[in-house]
């Protein structure tokens, strides 16, 4: 379930915590600084995506989309929107030099082959095991959408999951198990939130970096035991 770490975050015990919560691209540059060099990565749908904009120009990494891309530069803006490329969730984006583009089916190959070093998935619920839920939240007016989540939740190397750590409502989304539908069991390794990052490990939650509190704190408000 915990792919090989290359980059260690610091303990919030061992320099006290950041500001925060953190905003949604202060995750994502999180995100980024921790993607090995010269990574094969894709982005979720959502938060994920902004991660593309905080890649170091030197570091490597290559995006791939499910819609069939390689080399996928950041968002585009202004007179760079080309409404012909887009990433999956239909942003407009720029191609970075050796860009490439394939059929929808030979991106879904690479997915399902274990082709990718990693993929950043949005997520509704994380459970302590690693499960993750993130297609559907059952409600009977919500409308699902898997997309290739299944497939890169089981297909990458090392899956990192973006998410607010609650609910607008307060609700904790680091959960004992889920309740709503599962993507993929035991498939998580690291969550990033705007309080904390967490590792999924064997022996249970770890608080990696917290930012304006405590991992004493956050143990007082999730129901998943956390060290």
């Amino acid at each position: 379930m915990s792919g090989p770490d290359v980059r260690s975050g610091n303990m919030s015990g061992a320099s006290g915590p950041r500001p925060g919560p953190l905003s949604k691209h202060d995750i994502a540059a999180l995100v980024a600084r921790d993607i090995p060099h010269g990574a094969f990565v894709n982005l979720g749908i959502g938060l994920p995506t902004l991660v593309a904009d905080h890649l170091a120009a030197d570091s490597g990494v290559v995006l791939h989309t499910e819609n069939g891309m390689l080399n996928m530069g950041p968002a585009a803006h202004g007179d760079a929107v080309d409404p012909d490329l887009t990433n999956a969730g239909k942003i407009p984006v720029t191609e970075l030099p050796g860009a490439s583009y394939f059929h929808h089916a030979d991106s879904f190959a690479m997915m399902r082959g274990g082709h990718l070093d990693c993929c950043v998935l949005g997520g509704f619920q994380v459970s302590a095991a690693g499960d993750l839920a993130n297609w559907h939240t059952g409600e009977p007016d919500a409308i699902p959408a898997v997309g290739g989540a299944m497939d890169l939740a089981i297909g990458a190397r090392q899956v990192f999951v973006m998410m607010t750590l609650f609910t607008k409502d307060g609700v904790p989304k680091l959960v004992p198990r889920c309740t709503y539908p599962v993507t993929g069991l035991g498939c998580v390794d690291r969550v990033y939130t705007d309080h904390a990052v967490f590792d999924i490990t064997e022996q249970g939650v770890v608080v990696r970096e917290a930012f304006g509190t405590t991992a004493d704190e956050l143990a007082g408000l999730l129901e998943v035991p956390i060290r």
